[in-house]
């Protein structure tokens, strides 16, 4: 896919959604990591349903320590792997009172080193917290990277450079969460809504299998 190409579909995002935010919700950086960490292998809307309580009680690292293990257990075991989770919430909590003061650190490196906090759940707090323009790919932008021809590739790593290689700077910021909202409401697993999407005409897919025909034309 050729740079006019990908110029052309992040103009048509921002056109359609000019300031794209992330579905969890979080009243600050610390909510917003506890919220993607728990957002593994889970939907956003679970993990909204399970934190609204959690985080009117427990906002920062200090609150969520007060608050105890089993009683972040019962706020958060809808959730998959809760064990786990709430296990590395209390180990996160306590690292960042020892070591930053109770501030999320504006740092991968710092990020990654917490408990429970991979690559992934490190580029979206950095990106949304902090404005980095980094590219966390979950399976949404996989698949649509791969899908679209936008930025093939075999691993979730190998998307997420070829993506920071191609999208251009003016739209690195967004570009996350325009890719996630695509993938999750029309550039579907299994039924992709390819009629009605704003960038078919620039898609692979769509090219190699007329999905972006629509009836009569």
């Amino acid at each position: 896919m050729n740079k006019t190409t990908i110029h052309e579909i992040f103009t048509r995002f921002q056109k359609q959604n000019p300031h794209p935010v992330t579905e969890l919700v979080y009243t600050n950086p610390y909510t917003l990591l506890i919220a993607v960490l728990l957002s593994a292998q889970s939907t956003d809307k679970g993990v909204n349903k399970a934190t609204e309580k959690l985080f009117a009680i427990a906002d920062a690292p200090q609150k969520m320590l007060d608050l105890g293990l089993d009683n972040v257990y019962a706020h958060i075991k809808t959730i998959g792997l809760y064990n786990t989770k709430g296990k590395n919430i209390i180990a996160l909590s306590q690292l960042l009172i020892d070591h930053y003061n109770g501030q999320v650190p504006d740092s991968r490196e710092a990020l990654e080193a917490l408990p429970g906090v991979g690559r992934k759940t490190a580029n979206v707090v950095l990106n949304v917290a902090f404005g980095h323009p980094t590219m966390a790919v979950d399976t949404h932008i996989f698949r649509v990277s791969n899908r679209t021809g936008l930025a093939p590739g075999k691993t979730p790593r190998a998307v997420e450079d070829l993506l920071l290689e191609r999208i251009p700077p003016e739209f690195a910021e967004h570009a996350h969460h325009w890719l996630i909202l695509h993938g999750r409401y029309t550039c579907k697993a299994q039924t992709p809504m390819c009629p009605t999407c704003i960038i078919r005409d620039l898609c692979d897919y769509a090219r190699v299998h007329g999905a972006g025909k629509t009836e009569g034309s």
